[in-house]
């Protein structure tokens, strides 16, 4: 099977057409998505976090674990944070009370574990989307895939993620994060 390449909104549709399980891969430091450019900023300056920003996908998320489907995320985060895991920490409290699971998995730790360095969705366990960025940390698409072996591989490296990755709450208290500058 081979892969093709998607964008929004496609890529959301993607996402979001799971039945079972939607699981994620984050990898990078930093990302520069147009929509949250406002919220980060005033984080940064002033440590205040916009939840109407993410109303929505909250809401989509409560919805679906409230029927018994699971959204899961796994971040691989440089030590000292960089600000936008900062706001990634800070942003999160939403999203778990919501009912997905977020996790932790500090760099450090993570580069003994054979992971990849790329984000990606993996879907059902049956489907994957391999996400691309540009230079300017902007998401392009993503590579969209059901090739068996490609999936396979990328359901050991969620399994390997979770195993190794400490839950938000946890993470949350044992890290000093400040509020803004």
């Amino acid at each position: 099977m081979s892969s093709r390449f998607v964008v929004r909104p496609e890529f959301t549709n993607l996402v979001l057409s799971f039945q079972h399980t939607a699981f994620r891969l984050e990898t990078r430091d930093r990302y520069n998505e147009p929509s949250e450019a406002g919220a980060v900023g005033e984080f940064l300056r002033t440590g205040h976090v916009d939840h109407d920003m993410l109303a929505g996908w909250v809401t989509q998320i409560g919805a679906r674990t409230a029927h018994g489907q699971r959204m899961e995320r796994v971040r691989v985060v440089s030590e000292p944070h960089s600000d936008y895991t900062r706001f990634g920490l800070a942003v999160a409290a939403q999203n778990v009370q919501a009912g997905e699971d977020i996790r932790y998995l500090p760099r450090g730790q993570a580069a003994g574990l054979d992971l990849p360095d790329h984000d990606f969705w993996l879907i059902d366990s049956a489907s994957l989307l391999i996400l691309r960025f540009g230079d300017d940390d902007v998401l392009l698409g993503a590579d969209y895939t059901t090739d068996p072996t490609t999936v396979v591989k990328h359901c050991y490296y969620r399994d390997v993620a979770r195993h190794y990755a400490v839950p938000w709450n946890e993470y949350r208290g044992r890290v000093e994060l400040p509020e803004g500058p």
